[in-house]
């Protein structure tokens, strides 16, 4: 391990061991996964935190040879025994890159598609001074590239083949062959009534998916046939958020399904749901008459929500009414 600090040192990163680690040195051959959690500082006196996986609680995963975009990590993770801690002070070559792979970080913890505003736009075009990463202090670091330090502490170190892979460190044919069995174990969660657990399998595969269909030109076969694939598992996921009460989000994805395939039953349906929750009633109304029009065999389940609507207005009408009389009576 001493021949690999020095590798670093030499290579303008440096290393200092907060806490030492336990068992032998991990050989970390390809396929190996590091599961850790990581703070990111600026350089200088007040040494200004960037990222902190704690405070996201949820550790990163790294797997050996995979290509991950910031190369200093697995340098450094391969120096590093489990339960150790350690601060590595990268120079600046060695993190002109991590702006990018920072937004994407955070858009997984958000919930987001971690390729969001990437697609099509290499690593240059995105780095380009004109270009916003959608957070001010990553857009700051990005037309001004630093030195960093990344304070890494190793929770596990697993073989390969002992584990199973997240989606976003499969290959691409790995993506396109384990989203049938995600769908499936998504399904399953949601029939045992775990839709947390389930919306998070949909989304796992929509972002297999998503991944292989942003290197298609769109409107192609290729990206048609992966958007078809794609539609169903977001309209699960939706069914998911509409029983979070995540009522914006089923809007939004609903909508945008809808922009593509203005036949889709299923989307008019459920983002008529997600109208009527949020008080858009004539949204709503306009959805379920949608749904009769494409499938007039719906009209029981239709009937069934619009009366729901109406009794719910009409709760709401007499809440009110009691509301203002009080105002008006003081």
């Amino acid at each position: 391990m001493a021949q690999q600090v020095e590798q670093l040192r030499a290579d303008g990163v440096d290393k200092e061991v907060l806490r030492e680690g336990t068992g032998p040195l991990p050989d970390f051959r390809d396929g190996t996964k590091a599961t850790f959690h990581y703070r990111t500082l600026r350089c200088g006196d007040e040494e200004t935190p960037v990222d902190d996986s704690r405070a996201r609680g949820k550790p990163m995963e790294l797997i050996a040879g995979k290509k991950f975009k910031l190369p200093v990590w697995e340098a450094a993770l391969r120096t590093m025994r489990p339960g150790e801690r350690a601060r590595f002070r990268c120079d600046t070559k060695h993190v002109v890159l991590y702006p990018l792979v920072s937004k994407s970080l955070r858009n997984i913890a958000a919930g987001k598609d971690p390729l969001e505003g990437q697609r099509h736009c290499c690593s240059i075009a995105q780095m380009h001074e004109h270009y916003s990463l959608g957070y001010p202090d990553l857009d700051e670091l990005q037309k001004n590239p630093q030195p960093l330090i990344f304070d890494i502490e190793v929770l596990k170190v697993e073989p390969p083949g002992s584990y199973q892979q997240d989606p976003w460190a499969m290959t691409d044919e790995e993506k396109l062959q384990a989203v049938p069995q995600i769908h499936k174990e998504g399904n399953e969660l949601y029939r045992q009534g775990k839709v947390s657990e389930a919306a998070a399998k949909y989304y796992d595969a929509i972002a297999c998916l998503k991944n292989l269909q942003m290197k298609e030109q769109p409107g192609s076969p290729d990206w048609i046939e992966l958007d078809q694939k794609i539609t169903p598992l977001l309209l699960n996921y939706c069914q998911c958020k509409l029983q979070c009460e995540e009522y914006y989000e089923v809007l939004d994805h609903c909508s945008s399904i809808l922009n593509k395939y203005e036949d889709n039953v299923k989307a008019y349906f459920k983002r008529g749901k997600a109208h009527a929750a949020v008080w858009n009633v004539a949204e709503a109304q306009a959805d379920f008459a949608k749904v009769l029009a494409l499938d007039p065999s719906l009209r029981p389940v239709v009937s069934k929500e619009l009366r729901s609507l109406e009794a719910r207005l009409r709760e709401k009408d007499a809440e009110d009414k009691i509301r203002f009389k009080g105002i008006f009576s003081q």
